[in-house]
């Protein structure tokens, strides 16, 4: 079986385009949608949240509550500066499987 490696900057894109294209997505949903796993991998939002890529939201769900995500006007002029230039120059390479 061959798992295709992505690198950070592919992880923080899928992140951000996601946010962008739901909106808004509870941590679960983003981590399924994005192919993260949710221990491994919260590092990785803790510091876009840090850097103000995106936005944590907290609500209140009976005795718990619910983190969600949603881009930021910064992460979306990432994207629109950035990433989608560099994906343009430097496409993936995806592995047949």
């Amino acid at each position: 079986m061959v798992h295709e490696h992505r690198e950070r900057i592919y992880l923080r894109k899928d992140v951000l385009l996601k946010l962008a294209q739901h909106g808004e997505l509870n941590q679960s949903r983003l981590m399924s949608y994005c192919g993260l796993n949710n221990v491994k991998h919260k590092v990785l939002l803790d510091e876009m949240v840090a850097k103000g890529f995106i936005v944590r939201i907290e609500e209140p769900w009976g005795a718990k509550k619910i983190i969600k995500y949603k881009i930021s006007d910064r992460g979306r002029e990432l994207v629109r500066q950035i990433l989608e230039p560099y994906e343009t120059l430097f496409p993936r390479q995806h592995v047949e499987k």
